[in-house]
């Protein structure tokens, strides 16, 4: 089997099928990646280089940039980005650049069985029965369901959770007929234990969309609640511990910055402009979208407000922002909320720099292409304002108490005797 794209998805997937006992193969345009996976390395901080280095050298792993390779494999999983464009439109280009790189090599060899292809992105309902069935099609003239199965099945990765197992998570799965789903399932069976089967393509590409839609909107709920009940002198992160006790019909969801990762910030706008082709507005969606993007403008208006009782304007404080991973515990900075605070308080002024024992340097990135390069500097480095943006556990351990500037924890990081005399939550 191949699995096209090596990110956060990809490469765990690709070491469960392995350890599984499939026969594996990487595929990816970064020559990087694949240079890391031949020599047993990883290159995710969160998958450790052991587990890389057993199945490579077990020869149940192997990595490559060339995509012609796929004509030797029986099911072919695409696992690449989903973003978005700059009017908050679906880019499906690499989904579709990856269709139409694998498509000329799905022809069955000699008298062997159809083979497979399995979407595993985020997307709008539609895309693998419409636009990549389309492009498989066109580039290999043959016929989705006849000549080769095609199936979707949502992907359900959680960074830096060590709870979090490729092969206990369940899996949905959807064909785009009875015989795509039952091979989907044949495939997915061999390295996860529990499958979800589902009637369509369509209806697994919504699951995943709603999945993420829920987290956006009570993520929304939760920022919303803070600032109000903040206005009230009430401490939201007591009110959720408490509420949390209650054993049925609550889930807690925790207040921040702003939104960050792949997932969901992006993937309810893809539900947003399908719909609109419908004729339909998704209303609860846009608002949660304008909630959570005006958090980090509610943490910079917070840090203006500290920085005045502290006698000093906004323009030329240096400030450290704590955290550049847009979670706690890993090396993941995408779509992080930190990047926005940094560009709106520099735009006011402010001398900004980070602090973030996983991310050491800023990589190239689309949206914030001119902060790249820039490196993190030491804890300990001079500032008039400390801003916690991610909660990273070994943050904890930090001597917050002895810093004499003020604190700003948007992530209720700083508990207990931690908290310092200057400390504030936002």
């Amino acid at each position: 089997m191949a699995i096209v794209g090596l990110g956060y998805v990809g490469l765990p997937l690709a070491l469960e099928f392995a350890k599984a006992g499939c026969q594996v193969l990487g595929l990816d345009t970064d020559q990087s990646k694949i240079r890391e996976l031949s020599l047993g390395r990883s290159y995710i901080r969160t998958i450790p280089a052991d587990h890389v280095a057993i199945v490579v050298r077990a020869g149940k792993l192997s990595a490559s940039c060339d995509f012609s390779l796929v004509k030797k494999a029986d099911a072919i999983l695409i696992c690449v980005p989903t973003p978005l464009k700059n009017c908050r439109e679906p880019d499906i280009s690499y989904i579709l650049k990856s269709g139409a790189a694998i498509a000329p090599f799905l022809r069955a060899d000699g008298g062997n069985r159809p083979k497979l292809v399995v979407l595993e992105s985020t997307t709008y309902p539609g895309t693998t029965d419409e636009d990549l069935r389309e492009v498989l099609e066109q580039g290999s003239g043959l016929r989705a369901g006849k000549d080769f199965h095609l199936a979707f099945s949502p992907e359900r990765e959680d960074p830096g959770n060590p709870l979090s197992k490729v092969a206990e998570i369940p899996k949905v799965v959807g064909g785009l007929s009875p015989a795509c789903l039952e091979r989907a399932k044949e495939l997915y069976g061999k390295a996860i234990k529990t499958l979800v089967p589902v009637s369509s393509t369509r209806v697994a590409e919504a699951t995943k969309l709603m999945e993420n839609i829920f987290r956006s909107v009570n993520i929304a709920l939760v920022n919303e609640l803070k600032i109000i009940y903040g206005a009230m002198g009430i401490d939201i992160w007591e009110v959720i511990e408490a509420a949390k006790t209650k054993p049925f019909g609550f889930m807690p969801f925790y207040p921040g910055p702003g939104l960050g990762g792949h997932c969901i910030p992006v993937d309810p706008f893809y539900l947003t402009w399908k719909a609109r082709k419908y004729g339909h507005e998704t209303r609860f969606i846009e608002l949660a979208g304008e909630i959570n993007t005006a958090m980090p403008d509610h943490v910079v208006e917070k840090a203006r407000e500290v920085l005045k009782k502290e006698g000093k304007p906004i323009a030329g404080s240096k400030i450290l922002l704590l955290g550049l991973a847009y979670k706690p515990d890993v090396d993941d900075d995408r779509e992080s909320p930190s990047y926005v605070l940094m560009e709106k308080l520099e735009a006011l002024g402010a001398l900004v720099n980070f602090h973030d024992p996983y991310v050491p340097q800023i990589r190239p990135n689309r949206e914030h292409s001119k902060l790249a390069g820039r490196k993190s500097v030491s804890f300990e480095s001079a500032c008039d304002l400390m801003l916690i943006v991610t909660a990273h556990t070994c943050f904890r351990d930090y001597p917050f108490q002895k810093i004499k500037k003020p604190i700003i924890d948007t992530r209720n990081c700083i508990q207990g005797s931690k908290k310092p005399s200057l400390y504030f939550q936002a």
